[in-house]
């Protein structure tokens, strides 16, 4: 049977966040970095129970003892394909799909089978930290091409990654949706973007973590289903760890486009695949699964509300900031610049306001002057944060 806050999601189309008092007993990194007297909005946890089938499946799995090694096969290809199919109209070939621990390391083996050292690779910046660390660690080297800002948004720049292909980077991680900015790529872009990877003999790694959480409205596109050259060129990296805050548990998938790209699956050392958390596959099966695909329309729901919210409250209280709103997760991208806070405003905000968001300089030069703020949580929590924020620069 469901945990017990199955009755409360059932009644309701928005998912309320745990009280504070219950969160603080989590052990996680999100609760445990920082004093209890600091409001933690930094690290990608969100601070709601888990889905009702997900925590169902972990607790029969408890009861019955299974916990050892996770089998050679397992049906969470053949699932993840229905779900990718029932939310994306994406039509993934299960065969072509693997399993390790985290998304990083399937982009880590993924380069390190695909590059050779000192391969430059392309990453677009502000992006997920971890991507500079894992190009380096697949012994790749890190060329950046930042996103344009267009005023209205961000897309990726085309000619400028054209340029770097063209002299000579053979490889691109490209972020779909992009953390921090929540940019949901276009299928024009990402279809240009396969194009020139295909015309220089490039890679191109999809990491689509996010994927899940981008809103209905986005038009969301996984990068194999950009066309044929993105299927020819392509590799993706995802997990239900996000959506679903399972990243403790550790399972991700790493998928082909082609007969082909998948051939690199058996090139990979069998520790890649044996990294494969049990717990977190028996978990991705059930948040993929359809029973749970109206709890994510309810977190989809939520998150809708609270990335509005945002923007009112940083009207109201931290009017020099300026924000859009994600089309995706549940991250927002701040700009402090114009509040005399300097390079790194998460510092004075952690010191003087007790609120600890994510270094905007940690994703980049771009960065600089920028916060990333957890929105993943209460309405009332979100409120105090920022409340706090402003409180701090008004006096």
């Amino acid at each position: 049977m469901p945990g017990g806050h199955y009755s409360e999601f059932m009644t309701t189309s928005v998912l309320r966040a745990l009280p504070l008092q219950e969160l603080r007993e989590r052990t996680s990194a999100k609760w445990r970095t920082y004093p209890q007297d600091v409001l933690p909005l930094f690290v990608a946890e969100t601070d709601f129970a888990l889905a009702p089938e997900v925590e169902a499946a972990l607790q029969r799995a408890v009861s019955i003892g299974d916990t050892g090694y996770v089998a050679g096969e397992t049906p969470l290809p053949e699932v993840f394909a229905a779900f990718a199919a029932r939310r994306y109209g994406w039509h993934v070939d299960a065969s072509r799909v693997r399993t390790t621990a985290d998304v990083s390391m399937g982009i880590v083996e993924l380069l390190r089978a695909l590059i050779v050292p000192g391969d430059r690779v392309i990453v677009n910046p502000p992006v997920y930290p971890p991507f500079y660390e894992v190009v380096s660690e697949a012994g790749g080297v890190v060329t950046r091409v930042p996103l344009r800002d267009t005023g209205d948004g961000w897309e990726l720049d085309l000619a400028g990654i054209e340029a770097e292909l063209a002299d000579g980077a053979r490889a691109i991680l490209l972020c779909n949706p992009h953390n921090p900015t929540g940019t949901v790529h276009s299928r024009t872009s990402l279809s240009a973007l396969a194009e020139l990877a295909a015309r220089f003999g490039a890679v191109v790694i999809s990491d689509e973590i996010h994927a899940p959480l981008a809103q209905p409205a986005a038009g969301f596109t996984p990068f194999l289903a950009a066309g044929d050259a993105a299927s020819a060129v392509g590799y993706v990296v995802t997990s239900a760890s996000k959506a679903f805050n399972l990243a403790g548990l550790k399972c991700a998938l790493m998928i082909a486009g082609s007969d082909e790209t998948a051939a690199v699956f058996r090139t990979l050392p069998d520790e890649v695949f044996w990294r494969t958390g049990q717990f977190g596959l028996l978990a991705a099966v059930a948040a993929f699964r359809p029973e749970s695909d109206p709890w994510l329309d309810s977190l989809l729901s939520t998150l809708d509300e609270n990335r509005r919210l945002v923007a009112e409250l940083l009207a109201t209280h931290v009017p020099s900031a300026r924000y859009r709103i994600p089309d995706a997760g549940y991250l927002a991208w701040i700009d402090l610049s114009d509040a005399g806070l300097g390079e790194n405003p998460s510092r004075a905000i952690l010191r003087d306001a007790k609120v600890a968001l994510h270094f905007g300089p940690a994703f980049g030069a771009e960065g600089s002057g920028h916060v990333r703020l957890n929105f993943g949580t209460s309405p009332e929590l979100i409120t105090e944060a920022i409340t706090r924020i402003g409180r701090m620069l008004a006096s």
